[in-house]
Protein backbone atom coordinates (compact mmCIF):
# COMPACT_ATOMS: atom_id res chain seq x y z
CA UNK A 1 0.00 0.00 0.00
CA UNK A 2 0.84 4.00 -0.90
CA UNK A 3 1.36 6.19 1.71
CA UNK A 4 -1.19 9.11 1.87
CA UNK A 5 -0.21 12.74 1.55
CA UNK A 6 -1.93 13.84 4.01
CA UNK A 7 -0.58 14.29 7.75
CA UNK A 8 -2.28 14.66 11.32
CA UNK A 9 -4.26 17.89 11.15
CA UNK A 10 -3.76 18.41 14.86
CA UNK A 11 -0.97 17.91 17.52
CA UNK A 12 -0.48 15.26 20.26
CA UNK A 13 -2.56 16.70 23.31
CA UNK A 14 -0.76 15.13 25.64
CA UNK A 15 2.80 13.25 26.48
CA UNK A 16 2.18 9.53 26.68
CA UNK A 17 2.21 8.76 30.51
CA UNK A 18 3.76 5.16 31.11
CA UNK A 19 3.03 5.57 34.87
CA UNK A 20 -1.04 4.91 34.51
CA UNK A 21 -2.90 2.55 32.77
CA UNK A 22 -4.95 3.52 29.16
CA UNK A 23 -7.53 2.03 28.06
CA UNK A 24 -5.86 1.61 23.85
CA UNK A 25 -2.91 0.37 25.60
CA UNK A 26 -4.17 -2.43 27.70
CA UNK A 27 -6.70 -3.35 24.77
CA UNK A 28 -3.77 -3.71 22.45
CA UNK A 29 -2.21 -5.95 25.42
CA UNK A 30 -4.99 -8.42 25.56
CA UNK A 31 -5.12 -8.54 21.84
CA UNK A 32 -1.37 -9.64 21.85
CA UNK A 33 0.48 -6.50 21.15
CA UNK A 34 3.67 -4.92 21.81
CA UNK A 35 2.64 -1.14 22.21
CA UNK A 36 2.03 -1.26 25.86
CA UNK A 37 4.05 -0.54 29.13
CA UNK A 38 4.10 -2.85 32.45
CA UNK A 39 1.12 -0.61 34.30
CA UNK A 40 -1.15 -1.33 31.21
CA UNK A 41 -0.45 -5.46 31.72
CA UNK A 42 -0.75 -5.25 35.25
CA UNK A 43 -3.94 -3.72 34.85
CA UNK A 44 -4.91 -6.30 32.21
CA UNK A 45 -3.71 -9.39 34.56
CA UNK A 46 -5.42 -7.77 37.29
CA UNK A 47 -8.95 -7.37 34.96
CA UNK A 48 -8.42 -10.87 33.39
CA UNK A 49 -7.73 -12.26 37.12
CA UNK A 50 -11.81 -11.25 37.85
CA UNK A 51 -12.85 -12.01 34.06
CA UNK A 52 -11.01 -14.02 32.17
CA UNK A 53 -13.08 -13.60 29.08
CA UNK A 54 -12.34 -10.29 28.48
CA UNK A 55 -9.84 -11.39 26.08
CA UNK A 56 -12.79 -13.23 24.05
CA UNK A 57 -14.49 -10.12 24.60
CA UNK A 58 -11.45 -8.05 22.81
CA UNK A 59 -11.27 -10.70 19.84
CA UNK A 60 -15.21 -10.37 19.11
CA UNK A 61 -14.85 -7.06 19.28
CA UNK A 62 -12.60 -6.78 16.51
CA UNK A 63 -14.00 -9.21 14.51
CA UNK A 64 -17.25 -7.83 15.04
CA UNK A 65 -15.61 -4.49 13.26
CA UNK A 66 -14.11 -6.41 10.46
CA UNK A 67 -17.49 -7.99 9.72
CA UNK A 68 -19.44 -4.92 9.92
CA UNK A 69 -16.42 -3.14 7.73
CA UNK A 70 -17.17 -5.65 4.87
CA UNK A 71 -20.66 -5.89 5.13
CA UNK A 72 -21.17 -1.98 4.61
CA UNK A 73 -18.32 -1.85 2.49
CA UNK A 74 -19.77 -4.23 -0.06
CA UNK A 75 -23.36 -4.84 0.75
CA UNK A 76 -24.19 -1.54 1.59
CA UNK A 77 -21.97 0.23 -0.77
CA UNK A 78 -20.78 2.92 1.52
CA UNK A 79 -17.26 4.37 0.70
CA UNK A 80 -16.61 6.53 3.77
CA UNK A 81 -15.65 5.48 7.53
CA UNK A 82 -15.87 7.61 10.67
CA UNK A 83 -13.55 4.86 13.22
CA UNK A 84 -14.21 6.75 16.51
CA UNK A 85 -11.87 5.56 19.19
CA UNK A 86 -10.03 3.25 16.99
CA UNK A 87 -7.23 2.28 19.81
CA UNK A 88 -4.00 0.77 18.82
CA UNK A 89 -3.35 -0.55 15.15
CA UNK A 90 -3.12 -3.85 14.74
CA UNK A 91 -4.12 -6.45 11.72
CA UNK A 92 -7.32 -5.70 9.55
CA UNK A 93 -7.44 -1.91 10.49
CA UNK A 94 -10.77 -0.36 9.24
CA UNK A 95 -9.03 0.93 6.51
CA UNK A 96 -7.23 -2.19 5.27
CA UNK A 97 -10.88 -4.19 5.44
CA UNK A 98 -12.76 -1.51 3.80
CA UNK A 99 -10.10 -1.13 0.96
CA UNK A 100 -9.76 -4.73 0.18
CA UNK A 101 -13.27 -4.54 -0.70
CA UNK A 102 -13.17 -1.07 -1.88
CA UNK A 103 -9.95 0.22 -2.89
CA UNK A 104 -11.06 4.12 -3.81
CA UNK A 105 -12.53 3.88 0.32
CA UNK A 106 -11.68 6.96 2.77
CA UNK A 107 -11.06 6.26 6.27
CA UNK A 108 -10.70 8.83 9.13
CA UNK A 109 -9.57 7.78 12.59
CA UNK A 110 -10.00 9.67 15.71
CA UNK A 111 -8.45 8.80 18.90
CA UNK A 112 -7.18 11.02 21.95
CA UNK A 113 -4.44 8.85 23.14
CA UNK A 114 -0.50 10.24 22.30
CA UNK A 115 0.78 6.84 22.10
CA UNK A 116 -1.82 6.30 19.38
CA UNK A 117 -0.76 9.20 17.23
CA UNK A 118 2.72 8.57 17.63
CA UNK A 119 1.33 5.54 15.40
CA UNK A 120 -0.52 7.69 13.14
CA UNK A 121 1.77 7.08 10.25
CA UNK A 122 0.64 3.32 10.43
CA UNK A 123 -2.74 3.98 10.09
CA UNK A 124 -2.25 6.22 7.65
CA UNK A 125 -1.42 4.28 4.59
CA UNK A 126 -3.72 3.93 2.30
CA UNK A 127 -4.14 2.13 -1.45
CA UNK A 128 -3.48 4.88 -4.10
CA UNK A 129 -7.49 5.32 -4.73
CA UNK A 130 -8.36 5.83 -1.59
CA UNK A 131 -7.75 7.52 1.75
CA UNK A 132 -6.81 7.44 5.37
CA UNK A 133 -6.07 10.04 8.02
CA UNK A 134 -6.07 10.76 11.65
CA UNK A 135 -7.50 12.86 13.99
CA UNK A 136 -6.18 13.54 17.79
CA UNK A 137 -9.44 14.27 18.98
CA UNK A 138 -12.09 13.53 22.04
CA UNK A 139 -15.64 11.77 20.99
CA UNK A 140 -17.10 14.02 23.43
CA UNK A 141 -16.39 16.97 21.28
CA UNK A 142 -18.46 15.89 18.26
CA UNK A 143 -18.16 19.41 16.29
CA UNK A 144 -14.08 19.45 16.79
CA UNK A 145 -14.60 15.12 15.18
CA UNK A 146 -16.33 16.45 12.29
CA UNK A 147 -14.62 19.80 11.49
CA UNK A 148 -11.75 17.61 10.94
CA UNK A 149 -13.06 14.61 9.56
CA UNK A 150 -14.34 16.63 6.86
CA UNK A 151 -10.74 17.48 5.65
CA UNK A 152 -10.73 13.93 4.01
CA UNK A 153 -14.59 12.50 4.32
CA UNK A 154 -17.31 14.44 2.12
CA UNK A 155 -20.03 14.67 4.67
CA UNK A 156 -22.60 15.09 1.98
CA UNK A 157 -22.37 11.63 1.03
CA UNK A 158 -22.85 8.57 3.33
CA UNK A 159 -20.19 7.64 5.82
CA UNK A 160 -19.86 4.87 8.31
CA UNK A 161 -19.60 5.90 11.71
CA UNK A 162 -18.07 3.07 13.77
CA UNK A 163 -17.86 3.39 17.85
CA UNK A 164 -16.31 -0.41 19.06
CA UNK A 165 -16.12 -0.05 22.97
CA UNK A 166 -16.08 3.22 23.47
CA UNK A 167 -18.96 4.94 24.23
CA UNK A 168 -18.82 3.90 28.25
CA UNK A 169 -16.08 6.31 28.52
CA UNK A 170 -18.82 9.03 28.87
CA UNK A 171 -20.13 8.68 32.26
CA UNK A 172 -23.51 10.13 31.77
CA UNK A 173 -26.08 7.99 29.64
CA UNK A 174 -27.48 10.36 28.14
CA UNK A 175 -24.55 12.65 27.62
CA UNK A 176 -23.20 9.99 25.15
CA UNK A 177 -26.64 9.24 23.70
CA UNK A 178 -25.96 13.05 22.64
CA UNK A 179 -22.88 12.81 21.66
CA UNK A 180 -24.09 9.84 19.14
CA UNK A 181 -27.14 11.69 17.97
CA UNK A 182 -25.51 14.88 17.22
CA UNK A 183 -22.41 12.70 15.23
CA UNK A 184 -25.40 10.91 13.55
CA UNK A 185 -27.52 14.27 12.49
CA UNK A 186 -24.23 15.87 10.91
CA UNK A 187 -24.41 12.39 8.26
CA UNK A 188 -26.43 12.68 5.65
CA UNK A 189 -29.18 10.20 4.42
CA UNK A 190 -27.63 6.57 3.90
CA UNK A 191 -25.31 6.96 6.41
CA UNK A 192 -24.62 4.10 8.58
CA UNK A 193 -23.92 3.43 12.83
CA UNK A 194 -21.92 0.18 13.45
CA UNK A 195 -21.76 0.00 17.11
CA UNK A 196 -20.91 -2.33 20.04
CA UNK A 197 -20.51 -2.30 23.59
CA UNK A 198 -20.71 -4.27 27.37
CA UNK A 199 -23.06 -4.71 29.27
CA UNK A 200 -23.84 -4.55 32.57
CA UNK A 201 -25.45 -7.79 33.13
CA UNK A 202 -21.95 -10.22 33.23
CA UNK A 203 -21.55 -9.93 37.59
CA UNK A 204 -17.68 -11.01 36.42
CA UNK A 205 -17.41 -8.00 34.31
CA UNK A 206 -19.12 -5.77 36.01
CA UNK A 207 -16.74 -6.48 39.17
CA UNK A 208 -13.74 -6.32 37.03
CA UNK A 209 -14.89 -2.52 35.53
CA UNK A 210 -15.28 -1.76 39.29
CA UNK A 211 -11.79 -2.93 40.38
CA UNK A 212 -10.38 -1.32 37.23
CA UNK A 213 -11.81 2.14 37.57
CA UNK A 214 -10.04 2.17 40.93
CA UNK A 215 -7.02 1.71 39.70
CA UNK A 216 -6.48 5.08 38.05
CA UNK A 217 -7.03 4.72 34.52
CA UNK A 218 -9.76 6.69 32.92
CA UNK A 219 -13.08 5.20 34.15
CA UNK A 220 -15.53 2.61 32.08
CA UNK A 221 -18.97 2.46 32.40
CA UNK A 222 -21.34 -0.53 31.39
CA UNK A 223 -24.84 0.03 30.23
CA UNK A 224 -28.06 -2.35 30.11
CA UNK A 225 -29.13 -4.10 27.26
CA UNK A 226 -31.81 -1.58 26.81
CA UNK A 227 -29.61 1.57 27.09
CA UNK A 228 -27.59 -0.25 24.56
CA UNK A 229 -30.45 -0.69 22.01
CA UNK A 230 -31.02 3.05 22.72
CA UNK A 231 -28.29 4.59 20.70
CA UNK A 232 -29.94 3.07 17.57
CA UNK A 233 -33.12 4.79 18.29
CA UNK A 234 -34.40 6.47 15.07
CA UNK A 235 -32.58 4.31 12.73
CA UNK A 236 -32.78 1.46 10.81
CA UNK A 237 -31.69 -1.53 12.14
CA UNK A 238 -30.09 -4.25 9.86
CA UNK A 239 -30.90 -7.47 10.15
CA UNK A 240 -30.29 -9.43 12.58
CA UNK A 241 -30.86 -6.65 14.84
CA UNK A 242 -28.80 -5.24 18.23
CA UNK A 243 -27.65 -9.35 19.33
CA UNK A 244 -24.61 -10.74 21.19
CA UNK A 245 -21.84 -9.91 18.66
CA UNK A 246 -20.62 -12.78 17.74
CA UNK A 247 -24.12 -13.51 16.48
CA UNK A 248 -24.17 -10.50 14.08
CA UNK A 249 -23.63 -12.08 10.67
CA UNK A 250 -20.90 -14.58 12.10
CA UNK A 251 -18.60 -15.69 9.96
CA UNK A 252 -19.40 -19.70 9.07
CA UNK A 253 -15.60 -20.98 10.29
CA UNK A 254 -15.60 -18.18 12.99
CA UNK A 255 -14.87 -19.22 16.63
CA UNK A 256 -17.33 -18.87 18.74
CA UNK A 257 -16.99 -17.41 22.81
CA UNK A 258 -18.93 -19.18 25.07
CA UNK A 259 -20.79 -18.17 28.26
CA UNK A 260 -22.64 -15.17 28.88
CA UNK A 261 -23.24 -12.75 27.14
CA UNK A 262 -20.67 -9.66 27.25
CA UNK A 263 -21.35 -7.24 24.32
CA UNK A 264 -24.25 -6.02 21.97
CA UNK A 265 -23.76 -4.70 18.71
CA UNK A 266 -25.71 -4.16 15.71
CA UNK A 267 -25.43 -1.77 12.46
CA UNK A 268 -28.05 0.32 11.40
CA UNK A 269 -28.52 2.99 8.90
CA UNK A 270 -30.13 6.31 8.37
CA UNK A 271 -32.82 6.93 6.28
Amino acid sequence: MSQDSSAPHTATSAKIDSTVPHSARIWNYWLGGKDNYPVDQAAGDAFQEVFAQITDLARGSRAFLGRAVRHLAGETGIRQFLDIGTGLPTVDNTHETAQRVAPGARVVYVDNDPLVLAHARVLLTSTPEGATDYVDADLRDPATVLREAARTLDLTRPVALTLMQVTGHIADYDEARRVVGTLMAALPSGSCLAFNDSVDTNKANAEATRLYNESGAAPYHLRSPRQLAGFFEGLELLAPGVVPIDDWRPDPEAARSSGDVIALGGVARKS
